[in-house]
């Protein structure tokens, strides 16, 4: 089958690239390439430190100009096309081509940014990795990394699919995983799944820029379907051979004399820095090698030439920069002049006069009051821009919509966030990690209460923090993390728990701790989480898939209460509903294989997870664990071929023989065994783990084996009735659940 770019869609490209084009060289007046350099080909503009010809680029940025074809194309490496190039966000837009799989079982390839050497990496935040194809398993492994694979999808056929998106069949796709850095290269490997037949025609996995292909998802998606299961002879179906993958670049640090400094950069400086006057440089963060320059506030331009950052003239852009009397623009900002002011001001120097001693003291003061008040009231207006933008009014109706809700849940103040946490002092911090910082803080009615702070502002972060609000406000459970409210007047919302102050499950297993949990203290932990999780399944107003339990989001507190946490990557569905297709989002050692290997998140994916926890419990081995003969190897697999051998002992942590309590702990092991069942309609419910660990927590503690034995058969007999022709897809989410709150009358 020939394949043939779209025209229609190449144009619209065309169209937005030029548009993109035309703002920035309106709000940028200064210059963009070094003198004597071209500043354009084909229509697309070419910023230093990329340049076209010897000495109008940095190193590793250069360019060139096919004029030969019409218009002109401006290239990258080997001919690669580029569509667009952004200074301010530092990446670059190429035109790559589709890679096509047909007939052949397995395919292992690779793909790489031109010049892999160069300062290219591919974008994380940006991409997104589809496959197409009927019964396949697409995985993007990370070259130079010790991970197996970033990113994974599996799209499956039926046999006449309604293909209208990439959510498994027949197509799928995945965000690509952050490894702290972005890389320059990656392998791709494809397989027919596993267990499955059928022919290997049309399959296609490429890297693509996920705005652009969330326009045409549907199209492609449908052309595909008729590709496919169309008459093959007789049909002719166009589909796209290239699409759109974005580009990020940055600059490159080196030592100097145990210190460090810019790396050279054109023929101005010896030692690269931001050569433009109003401009600064940055590192990114997670990765201290690379560092980028953007203008200061108040400019706009290249802040790698001299002179290359521009003042924006404010008062030319009223509907950013409102001013409602004599805009007046000074270098990096502008001032706005009440005109009533002006015509009040003989009248305020002859008050000035008349009040002679006092006057100069109330002029002082009230000078000091204006800013004052002009600060607060800059402040309260972001602060409302943020309420909105996070969705504050939404969640406001929620609130006033339900008294349960109300009662336990508040939306906080900034300023009252301020103070609980002492202007957030570095002293009140009792966790930092990578996405953000939680403060120790005492609210005005006493209270001892947990706040999260994100540190870094993306809009996938904000969704999770909205995601975890919604859950929690709709929570009620001694065993769930109890959510006192929020803060929206911010960039990122502030979320305030309970505050737990002995640590989590994960620190008393695996940590230095002087005082290892007892097997009754293990045993309760357990039954308290399960209680928690079957509550979220069954017992809540809606269903929720907690998507990431593991040992590390059970909290415990003085009196060892579990608390199960973090529900940021949670997903809440209707009752009537079994699971919904979603991208696999997890922790590696607790994730469902049947979920990642379908896409489909159902109620046994958590069970899964939570036999892994109970496996932590009898061994206090770590979920992925090292040995001397192989690396990274899964406590699940080796704890299931282990009971299996009937060699429980040989792995149970030898503090539970010590007290006495190995029958216990075999029965414990016999139910993690049925929830580590590779196949979910296998497993048992959360209700059904809850009530056996009652059971073995209740009078008949000291059980037989036998009779666990028999216990756990008629659990997995029951478990199979109860799960038999549960079928169903519908792809849900809270995010959209809270905003169409807003439209039910009220």
């Amino acid at each position: 089958m020939s394949t043939a770019v779209s025209s229609r869609r190449l144009a619209t490209i065309g169209v937005i690239g030029a548009l993109t084009l035309q703002f920035v060289a309106s709000a940028t007046a200064g210059p963009i390439a070094l003198p004597g350099c071209p500043e354009n080909c084909g229509g697309v503009q070419v910023p230093y430190p990329f340049g076209i010809g010897r000495g109008c680029f940095h190193e590793g940025f250069n360019l060139t100009c096919d004029e030969a074809q019409h218009p002109a194309k401006l290239l990258l490496g080997d001919g690669v096309e580029v569509l667009d190039i952004s200074l301010p966000d530092c990446t670059v837009r190429i035109q790559t081509k589709i890679s096509w799989v047909e007939y052949a079982a397995e395919f292992n390839g690779s793909w790489s940014v031109p010049a892999p050497d160069g300062p290219l990496m591919v974008s994380t935040a940006r991409n997104s990795f589809v496959a197409f194809g009927c019964n396949v398993l697409a995985k993007l492994i990370p070259y130079g990394t010790v991970l197996s694979y970033a990113s994974a999808c599996a799209a499956a056929c039926v046999n006449t699919p309604d293909v209208s998106s990439c959510s498994g069949v027949g197509c799928c796709q995945t965000s690509i995983a952050s490894l702290g850095s972005d890389l320059p290269w990656y392998g791709i490997q494809v397989k027919h799944l596993e267990g499955e037949t059928g022919n290997y025609y049309h399959r296609a996995v490429f890297i693509v820029d996920q705005d652009w292909f969330s326009r045409v998802e549907a199209a492609m998606a449908s052309n595909f379907s008729a590709l496919f299961f169309g008459n093959r002879f007789h049909e002719k179906v166009v589909m796209v051979d290239s699409v759109p993958v974005v580009l990020e670049w940055s600059l490159d640090l080196i030592r100097d004399a145990g210190l460090f400094v810019l790396s050279p950069i054109g023929p101005q400086s010896s030692d690269f820095r931001c050569l433009s006057s109003n401009s600064f440089s940055y590192t990114i963060i997670g990765n201290y090698d690379r560092r980028r320059c953007n203008c200061s506030h108040g400019y706009e331009g290249n802040p790698y030439i001299a002179d290359g950052c521009q003042d924006i003239d404010e008062c030319q852009l009223p509907d950013i920069y409102p001013c409602h009397g004599t805009c007046i623009n000074v270098p990096g900002t502008y001032r706005c002049s009440s005109k009533k002011g002006i015509k009040s001001l003989p009248g305020l120097i002859a008050i000035i006069a008349l009040s002679a001693g006092f006057g100069l003291l109330f002029s002082i003061l009230g000078v000091s009051n204006i800013i004052n008040k002009l600060k607060q009231r800059r402040a309260k207006l972001l602060r409302q821009k943020f309420f909105k933008r996070n969705h504050g009014l939404l969640l406001q109706q929620l609130i006033s919509s339900n008294k349960d809700i109300a009662e336990r849940m508040k939306i906080f103040s900034f300023e009252e966030l301020e103070q609980a946490t002492n202007m957030f002092d570095q002293n009140r911090i009792i966790g930092d990690g990578g996405h953000g910082t939680v403060y120790k803080g005492i609210l005005s009615d006493q209270r001892v209460v947990a706040i999260k702070k994100s540190r870094v502002v993306v809009q996938r972060e904000i969704d999770q923090f909205i995601n975890e609000v919604v859950i929690l406000s709709q929570t009620n459970h001694r065993n769930v993390v109890t959510l006192f409210g929020c803060c929206l007047e911010t960039e990122v919302p502030l979320l305030v728990y309970e505050f737990i102050s002995n640590r989590t499950l994960s620190y008393h297993l695996h940590g230095q701790y002087e005082n290892p949990l007892s097997w009754n203290d293990r045993l309760r932990i357990a039954l308290e989480t399960a209680r928690a999780i079957a509550y979220l399944h069954s017992a809540a107003s809606i269903s929720v898939f907690h998507r990431d339990i593991k040992s590390a989001n059970i909290l415990l507190t003085d009196t060892l209460t579990a608390k199960v946490s973090d529900f940021g990557a949670s997903r809440s569905i209707s009752i009537d509903e079994t699971g919904i297709h979603t991208a696999i989002q997890g922790t590696h050692g607790y994730l469902d294989p049947e979920y990642y290997y379908t896409s489909r998140l159902t109620e046994k994916s958590d069970v899964y997870s939570f036999g892994v926890i109970l496996a932590e419990l009898l061994t206090r081995i770590k979920p992925v664990f090292s040995t001397h003969s192989s690396e990274g190897k899964s406590l699940a697999s080796h704890f299931v071929s282990v009971i299996k051998d009937c060699s429980l002992l040989d792995i149970l942590d030898p503090q539970i023989v010590e007290e006495g309590r190995a029958k216990d702990a075999e029965a414990v092991a016999r139910l993690a065994e049925v929830c580590l069942s590779l196949k979910g309609e296998e497993r048992p419910t959360m209700r059904q783990v809850e009530i056996t660990l009652e059971d073995v927590l209740g009078p008949n503690v000291h059980s037989s084996c036998r009779v666990s034995r028999t216990s756990q058969g008629a659990l997995k007999d029951q478990t199979q009735n109860q799960n038999k022709g549960n079928e169903g897809t519908r792809l849900y989410s809270l995010e959209k659940e809270f905003i169409q709150s807003s439209e039910i009358p009220r």
